[in-house]
């Protein structure tokens, strides 16, 4: 079943790398914790990514939630997340490089994307 398109618009901040990916196609799920923000977000909603000058909007196809990074690891697919060919122990690093423990205690969020159809 196929979520349809809202007309909700969300918008944060990424670092550079991670945005590149996402425009290219290569990084299908963006990992965040779960702020107040993220938790307000919902399948068919559009996000909008901006790394400096640039933007780029995709749609959220659906959320998965979970208590830790190792949780969601071991549940989604890991070769959407990140840099190709990024191991498990080096996807774990980065998420928690960017999200100190008290940050990952607020949960953690899959967040699918389709950029194609934003």
């Amino acid at each position: 079943m196929t979520t349809p398109p809202s007309s909700v618009e969300h918008s944060l901040n990424i670092r550079r790398p991670y945005f590149d990916l996402i425009a290219a196609g290569s990084e299908a799920i963006e990992i965040r914790v779960g702020y107040a923000k993220i938790r307000k977000m919902a399948a068919g909603d559009r996000l909008r990514f901006n790394s400096g000058d640039d933007t780029l909007l995709a749609r959220i196809t659906a959320l998965n939630e979970y208590g830790s990074f190792e949780e969601m690891l071991d549940a989604e697919d890991n070769t959407a997340i990140g840099e190709p060919g990024m191991t498990r122990d080096q996807l774990l690093a980065a998420c928690r490089d960017i999200y100190p423990p008290e940050k990952e205690a607020h949960g953690v969020f899959a967040i699918y994307l389709d950029h194609q159809s934003a």
